[in-house]
């Protein structure tokens, strides 16, 4: 046979096919000539075939010149835009979705560039100028600037700080927060020397002085803060605080009060947001006085979080609004970002603060993520500063009594400040920046200040005392702020609920058989109103000189106290490769293997750890040492192994349990518990300050007669004990957060109150290793150690940071500040990372990080971390690194929480805060709140008045006796307007100013339908007012006000007591109280009626069982299978159709309880809490034991309501509802 002549191309169809007609030509004559005994007629049909097949190619070859010409033929534009188009749906349609792969360790290493940088401070000691001309005792002097410098220049502070510029804000800065008026009005000062026209502008405002120096001064303290955060922000410095004067949070938009001009954080937290690229700020305000501006200028801002912790007393406390009360949540966008902890009594201590860190702050800001931090440093709750009320000589509401008032100080040591502020800095990547605010004790403010840039610098906060427990009023205050906020929140889950409707006026009081319980309430003693002129001289209380006498030596006596040395090296760190010898020889694939140490030690030189550390060098244990804790036997017997052949060695670890053993093992055992002593002497004889110990074997499953779970000795329990017996120590904190339980230090230190064992670990109801009940949360110790063993046991796999870091917040920080360690000893396991190949859990490299930082604060700093478990290589070498940056005080990365604890973990921590309160008394919050709203809107004064006058009501008079005399409506609104406590910036809506209408005057006034007509007139919101009180968002966390609507002609209002109680009285029957002399005993008019079923009717809860606007288990709700759900699907395990209810988790369908029980059944044996009737759409929870009815459950409810009705179910949860697939 022959071959083509050329290779043929389909591409170019005439030449392709006439050459290929040409080749079949040719190889039917070569067949032709080769037979050569074809016949004629083969040669006749040779030809015919021949002929036939030309004139099928000539047809072919027309057709090919025809399709050239369409081809060469130009197509309209509009062909081509619609070809283009389709190809583009076509494509758009076919495309691939990306696959995001995850890497698990990207925030560990880009920690490794995260070091430390320098601490900035901005001042200007032209900021002494601004001073009052007429009164040379004014509390807010120059000697509050230079007490701060000189001590923190005393301690060697300022000059390891780097100085940033300080600067003058512009014109322009100063417009982002205040009024152009405001802003003239103090330019117009400048250099004015006329001091009659100075104190009488300064009386027009509240306790303020203007001095011809105040416009420039003012500008340059807020300049120099803008300054300083910005230098934060652009990554100049790693923290900083500002030293300023005049100070700023009670500034607001369009006047000055409260020593305020403008206000100095605000502008720099709006500089952050606008031209840093800071997405989330937290500003925390822990200034005495409430901060009114600074919440005004961002309550409606998601952007910014307010928290302020003040001084309240019901209002009677300077300044004096509703709005520093725990209810004022935000609006509009910001609802729930605001945060007010009011404190109601005098004599707050160190515990009490520590307590709202610790329950309310903490939790919050680690699920907000801020990305910078603001502190409003006032030091005006530090011990013996006087109580400041500086309207108080002119209001005549009866607070005058109060002048000069010895005993209104909080009780707050200046070392407290640095305990607070180290809690935030492991946050927002340690970008903080501390502002200076009040104080006017000038020692506690000068130590509290100086403590405070010391924290900033990185120093060892000093040691405070054993704190006890918070006293009732702080622990009132936080069930409050917890019940406001726990339907914006998820991190606030530990309060237990009870029905309101239930039980009537329990409050704090522990029923028999039941759980303590709480019933939030609002109450205000302070005035609305506001004087023409304010006071500018003896404005201010007086103390006496035996009681300054008396605070002096207090604090001489704490500042000797205070211990503020710190040993020369930060971090020590002890490793040895012989320990490496240990290894299984049978077995080289176990998980403890010789690379652990080794990848961990080459990960710290490779972040750059090693040459910032002290090193030590490894020593072996003595024999005299291991009988701290071991017997001589078990010594002896780990003694043999060493001259052991490897068959008498694989025969002898079967003796025990999940243990190896090699020739090497005992050396390396010896070495591991001698460099972890090492460690402890370097710490306890002030030679480092913490200190990092990479041993293998570990030791805390080891018991004190045999070895056990890869442990020989117990390296951190030897060291507990040659702590107490070599050096004396008396209280040592052992914090185990290996994912198994220390089985052996728990046993050795059970009965021993000196030290405190703390284990957070993998239990699975006594399955997971060791598989002993005594890992859970109800073994406390015995004798005279009970109390002092808690364990805090997981029942399920997949814990992450979220799971640990409310570990830490609930119990590991309360227990550990009132147990007050003089050392803290970590078994530092690391197989709850995530990753590891025996743990289970999820908890980042980063995280460890952060565990380490939150108990840095103990202990003077003594930290010691002593490698423990931990089976991926990868996972340790980046998580024992983290904790070592941490210890050296380097930024951390922020964690990604991305959900609340689960479940399953709170209903743990739970359990352990039970059982130990009765031996810890800061575990004092798990106290059952009420599940219904019991809380009305936010109350107002002055539109009631204005509409009681308007409808010919007499005045009513305050409770000095004083009458508030209103012409009309414009004279309300014009005190309003210049009033302290107008909303003027933070946009209440006019839902807000209903206010006040009814609650207190229905027990005074008879009013008819008439009258009643005539003002809800006056005061009836629009219907967009109406639909933004009532949205799902604001109604699940009802604020004090009082509501009046007219709709269709019927008027209604809302009584403001829950269950009908007036503030200060209770209500056997429930019912409110009506007082006048037209109302008939026992009879009740429409409007009374409406008047008391107001926030019901309103909020759309005239049922007769409300559902729970949240639950801690909507998590738990996964989405619809993507075949809907058929709500005439038969119950899977009976076959019933009646009743049935689907399980929000799987979506498996059984029957009601009514029937067989099939989904109780299910409930409770696969813990899926939420299910969904396909009756009448409702969703109970079985943990909660409640209904639920949140947004988060409308997909299912929908899917249900279609498959039923054949059409979307109505949304309900206010805001645009989202779209659903058909």
């Amino acid at each position: 046979m022959g071959t083509p002549p050329h290779k043929l191309s389909a591409q170019d169809p005439i030449p392709y096919y006439t050459t290929l007609f040409a080749y079949k030509v040719y190889l039917q004559l070569e067949y032709f000539y080769i037979d050569q005994t074809e016949t004629e007629n083969s040669f006749l049909f040779f030809i015919f075939r021949t002929i036939s097949q030309l004139n099928r190619y000539i047809k072919f070859c027309g057709y090919c010149v025809i399709v050239l010409i369409l081809f060469q033929a130009k197509p309209s534009q509009a062909v081509v835009a619609a070809k283009r188009n389709a190809r583009m749906r076509q494509a758009n349609n076919k495309k691939i979705p990306d696959i995001v792969i995850k890497d698990i360790y990207h925030a560990a290493r880009e920690a490794k560039d995260m070091v430390r940088k320098q601490t900035g401070i901005v001042y200007d000691r032209r900021m002494t100028e601004h001073k009052c001309l007429w009164d040379p005792n004014y509390p807010e002097c120059p000697e509050r600037f230079t007490r701060v410098l000189e001590r923190c220049e005393a301690l060697g502070l300022v000059s390891r700080c780097l100085f940033v510029e300080p600067r003058e804000a512009t014109e322009k800065e100063i417009l982002m927060h205040h009024s152009v008026e405001q802003l003239e009005i103090l330019k117009e000062t400048r250099e004015c020397k006329d001091e009659e026209f100075l104190e009488e502008l300064s009386s027009r405002y509240d306790a303020i002085y203007i001095h011809p120096k105040t416009y420039q001064l003012s500008l340059l303290s807020a300049g120099s803060t803008i300054e300083l955060v910005d230098a934060i922000c652009t990554g100049k410095i790693q923290n900083g605080m500002a030293v300023v004067r005049p100070p700023g949070h009670h500034a607001m938009k369009s006047e000055y009060c409260g020593y305020c001009f403008f206000n100095n954080v605000a502008l720099a937290a709006s500089h952050a947001l606008t031209h840093c690229g800071i997405s989330r700020v937290l500003i925390v305000d822990w200034d005495v006085h409430h901060g009114q501006a600074t919440q005004q200028m961002f309550y409606s801002d998601p952007r910014v979080v307010y928290f302020s912790l003040h001084r309240f007393e019901y209002g009677s406390f300077w300044p004096n609004l509703r709005e520093s009360d725990f209810h004022y949540v935000g609006e509009g966008p910001g609802l729930g970002y605001n945060f007010n902890v009011p404190l109601n009594n005098v004599g707050m201590t160190d515990a009490d603060y520590l307590a709202v860190f610790h329950q309310v702050l903490l939790p919050m800001a680690s699920e907000f993520q801020p990305e910078l931090i603001l502190v409003s440093a006032g030091y005006d709750a530090a011990v013996g500063c006087p109580e400041f009320g500086p309207e108080l000589v002119v209001v005549s509401a009866g607070y005058d009594s109060a002048l000069g008032d010895e005993k209104g100080e909080m009780e707050v040591t200046p070392a407290c400040y640095a305990h607070l502020l180290n809690l935030l800095l492991c946050l927002a990547g340690g970008k903080v920046a501390v502002v200076l605010e009040g104080g006017y004790c000038l020692q506690s403010l000068a130590e509290g200040a100086a403590l405070t840039l010391r924290a900033l610098l990185g120093d060892p906060c000093p040691p405070l005392s054993s704190q006890g427990r918070p006293c009732e009023g702080i622990c009132e205050t936080i069930l409050n702020v917890i019940y406001t906020h726990r339907d914006f929140w998820q991190c606030y889950q530990f309060q237990d609920k009870y029905s309101a409707h239930a039980v009537i006026n329990v409050s704090n009081k522990k029923l028999s058989g039941q759980e303590e319980r709480h019933m939030p309430a609002v109450k205000f003693l302070g005035s609305d109103n506001r004087p023409e002129r304010f006071a500018t001289r003896n404005c201010y209380p007086v103390q006496s000189k035996q009681f300054v006498d008396d605070i002096t030596a207090r604090l001489n006596l704490l500042i000797a106290n205070t211990k503020l040395t710190f040993p020369p090296h930060r971090v020590c760190l002890v490793y040895d490769e012989r320990m490496m010898k240990h290894k299984n020889i049978a077995d080289p694939s176990h998980p403890e293997k010789p690379e652990r140490i080794s990848a961990i030690f080459s990960r710290h030189e490779e972040y750059g750890l090693l040459k910032r550390c002290h090193m030590l060098k490894a020593r072996s244990v003595s024999e005299e040492e291991l009988l701290l804790l071991h017997t001589q036997e078990h010594i002896n017997l780990m003694q043999e192994t060493a001259n052991m052949k490897l068959r008498e060695l694989t025969k002898k670890q079967d003796d025990f349990r999940s243990v190896y053993l090699h020739p090497g093992s005992y050396q390396a055992a010896c070495l591991a518990v001698g460099s972890v002593l090492q460690v402890v002497d370097s710490v306890l004889n002030g030679e480092s300050r913490s200190g990092v110990a990479i041993v293998r074997p570990p030791g805390h499953h080891a018991e004190e007669d045999e070895p056990c779970g890869f442990c020989m000795f117990n390296n951190v329990s030897l060291a507990a004990k040659y702590a107490i017996q070599v050096h004396g120590l008396k209280r040592i904190l052992l914090l185990d957060w290996d994912v198994h339980h220390g089985n052996g230090s728990q046993h050795m230190f059970e009965s021993d109150p000196r030290v405190l064992y703390l284990s957070i670990h993998r239990y699975d109801n006594g399955s997971f290793f060791p598989g002993s009940a005594d890992a859970n949360y109800s073994v406390v110790g015995t004798g005279k150690g009970e109390g002092y063993n808690v364990n805090i046991p997981w029942n399920k796999s997949g814990m992450s940071d979220a799971e640990y870091l409310t570990a830490f917040y609930q119990v590991v920080l309360p227990i550990s500040y009132q147990f007050n360690p003089e050392l803290v000893l970590v078994s530092s396991g690391f197989d709850a990372c995530i990753g590891d190949p025996l743990g289970g859990c999820k908890v980042s490299p980063e995280a460890y990080g952060h565990f380490t930082h939150l108990l840095t604060a103990l202990a003077g700093g003594r930290v010691i971390l002593s490698l423990e478990g931990g089976y991926n290589v990868t996972s340790i070498s980046h998580a024992m690194p983290m904790c070592t940056k941490s210890l050296l005080g380097d930024p951390l990365p922020t964690l990604a929480l991305h959900r609340a604890a689960c479940p399953s973990a709170v209903m743990s921590i739970k359990n352990v805060i039970r059982t130990q309160a009765k031996y810890w008394s800061a575990l004092c919050f798990q106290v059952a709140l009420p599940q219904e709203r019991v809380l009305s809107r936010r109350p107002l004064e002055d539109k009631l008045k204005a509409a009681l006058n308007s409808s010919g009501s007499h005045p009513e008079e305050d409770k000095d006796g004083a009458q508030t005399k209103f012409s009309n409506k414009e004279d309300i609104e014009r005190e309003r307007k210049v009033s302290p406590g107008s909303r003027e910036g933070y946009g209440v809506t006019a839902a807000d100013d209903l206010c006040h209408t009814l609650s207190e005057s229905l027990s005074k006034l008879c009013l008819d339908e008439k009258q009643m007509d005539t003002l809800c007139s006056d005061i009836s919101p629009s219907p967009v007012e109406l639909s933004s009180y009532s949205s799902p968002v604001s109604s699940s966390t009802d604020v004090d006000s009082q509501s009046c609507s007219k709709s269709n002609g019927e008027n209604t209002n809302r009584n403001d007591c829950p269950h009908g109680e007036q503030q200060g009285q209770s209500s056997d029957t429930g019912e409110c109280a009506n007082s006048g002399p037209s109302q008939t005993p026992g009879q009740q008019t429409l409007a009374s009626y409406l008047s008391e079923n107001m926030q019901m009717l309103l909020a759309g809860e005239m049922f007769a069982v409300v559902p729970l606007a949240s639950c801690p288990h909507l998590v738990t709700v996964q989405p619809i299978p993507e075949c809907g759900i058929d709500c005439k699907s038969p119950c899977t395990e009976c076959g019933s159709v009646q009743e049935n209810w689907v399980c929000l988790v799987c979506y498996s369908v059984h029957c009601g309880r009514y029937i067989n029980e099939h989904m109780m059944l299910h409930g409770h044996s696969t813990s899926h809490p939420l299910t969904l009737s396909f009756s009448d759409l409702s969703v109970w929870c079985y943990v909660c034991e409640a209904y639920i009815d949140n947004q988060i459950l409308y997909a299912a409810k929908n899917a249900v309501h279609r498959s039923k009705f054949g059409e979307d179910m109505p949304w309900s949860y206010g805001g645009t509802s989202p779209t659903f697939p058909v």
